[in-house]
């Protein structure tokens, strides 16, 4: 029987001198996927926005297990969202958000 799709959530923080909307964010975060890999390499992330905090700059993206390269590759492409210069620092990668929630203490 075939087993369904894996995931993985990752835990993002985010380093700028002002709070950047998650919308700008995602559409940054598609971007640098879509720049780095084309649009089918885009399409075989799956990308999800899970939670974001504004305030704190983190967030909680989730790819397909088999895309997680190519994720972080994009994440640390990405220096600039509008004119604003930004640092994306993956803190942690895990196979469940309770897990990834616990460890970052973020939820």
């Amino acid at each position: 029987m075939p087993r369904g799709v894996r995931r993985r959530y990752i835990a993002v923080q985010l380093e700028t001198a002002s709070g950047v909307d998650q919308r700008e964010f995602m559409k940054n975060v598609w971007g640098a996927v879509t720049k780095l890999f084309g649009e089918y390499g885009a399409s075989q992330t799956e990308l999800v926005l899970i939670d974001y905090d504004v305030v704190k700059g983190f967030a909680i993206i989730r790819a397909r297990h088999t895309a997680m390269n190519m994720v972080r590759a994009a994440l640390a492409s990405i220096t600039k969202i509008g004119d604003e210069p930004v640092a994306v620092h993956v803190l942690m990668v895990s196979g469940t958000l309770k897990a990834l929630r616990k460890k970052v203490s973020m939820g």
